[in-house]
């Protein structure tokens, strides 16, 4: 019997469709082609060694004694920039404003054959470190109200350019969403005394049919109103609003969790398209007890269709205790890069 759920953090619906509900391994495209058989060198990819002339000067770049190991660059063909003006004109129904903004493309490695599932854990400790180190300096600018996080993996994904990087952009509005989010979190709070997510996670883990990846500071799961297949949190166990606000013991444990959540995404589906978004409160919400920062990954293994775009409503042909169980038994390969493979331990310490 097809079910409705709602998420209790975004008050979002979502359709379980039971009655055409697909297995896990129906999700795999056996004709996928892994990233790690493209070439680890392309002559004119601009974010290979030796073509560093085709950036701009790095903002920022990590040495690992070889050579540079993460460089964070202006994006050349930026979505916003950061010579605009912030004013803002009024005309009727038209509202403008300059397109004022900084978007960066942090480049995870030297490799163009690799992806954050691939890396290992120190190398996704060095892009959180980069994107907290970035983000504090954003936010500096009073000008900024936000910065947003984000990966896209693949074609379907909207991702350009092959070689693995991730990219900030720094807004000076709040989008509606995010401020729809902050008022959800804060009728939850003034309902129930508690913050909504961190009611998730815990929930979440004593249940433990959803959980993918338990950590010491973070826990990685499948929603109960999963708004598509395979969509995944990650929350962080201590209250905080702002990602910048994680401690270095913090970011290092989501290191290993984003990881292997990536990981068993790869190495289940067969290396799926997907986005995955750092969903942060606006840089003035610091202080905040109702929003929570977590990441979103969603894989790009359904497409939206009439329903969704009339509605706002999703219909997941999947049910998330069964995809969340798939994932928790996918075997990685072996070896100190996948040491936290296997189920979570329901006390949040690694099995």
């Amino acid at each position: 019997m097809p079910e409705l759920r709602q998420n209790v953090a975004t008050r979002e619906w979502v359709v379980i469709a039971t009655e055409r509900a697909k297995r896990p391994e129906n999700f795999v495209s056996p004709e996928h082609a892994l990233t790690e058989s493209r070439p680890a060198h392309v002559a004119d990819c601009p974010f290979c060694p030796g073509n560093e002339h085709m950036t701009e000067p790095p903002i920022l770049s990590i040495d690992d004694g070889v050579g540079w190991a993460l460089r964070i660059v202006p994006n050349k063909f930026p979505a916003l920039s950061s010579n605009a003006g912030v004013e803002r004109s009024f005309c009727g129904i038209e509202r403008r404003m300059a397109g004022f903004g900084f978007h960066e493309v942090l480049v995870e490695s030297r490799q163009h054959n690799t992806t954050t599932a691939l890396l290992s854990d120190l190398e996704v400790v060095r892009l959180l470190f980069a994107f907290r180190k970035r983000g504090k300096a954003l936010a500096e600018d009073s000008r900024l109200m936000m910065v947003i996080y984000f990966k896209n993996h693949g074609p379907s994904a909207g991702t350009s350019l092959a070689h693995p990087h991730c990219q900030l952009i720094g807004v000076p509005v709040v989008p509606h969403t995010v401020r729809a989010r902050l008022q959800d979190a804060l009728a939850y709070f003034d309902e129930h005394g508690s913050c909504a997510f961190c009611d998730m996670w815990r929930q979440e883990l004593e249940a433990g049919a959803r959980v993918i990846v338990a950590g010491k500071h973070c826990l990685s799961f499948i929603p109960f109103a999963a708004l598509s297949p395979f969509h995944i949190w990650i929350v962080p166990t201590r209250h905080m609003p702002l990602f910048t606000q994680a401690t270095n013991a913090e970011i290092e444990d989501l290191a290993e969790v984003l990881r292997v959540t990536l990981a068993k995404l790869y190495h289940g589906l067969r290396d799926p398209d997907f986005n995955f978004a750092i969903r942060n409160a606006p840089t003035h919400e610091g202080t905040s007890r109702s929003f929570h920062w977590y990441i979103s990954i969603v894989p790009k293994v359904s497409k939206m269709a009439g329903f969704e775009v009339g509605t706002g409503m999703f219909i997941n042909p999947s049910l998330p205790e069964r995809s969340a169980e798939f994932l928790r038994n996918v075997a990685l390969p072996s070896g100190g890069a996948y040491a936290i493979d296997g189920p979570p331990r329901r006390n949040g310490s690694r099995s």
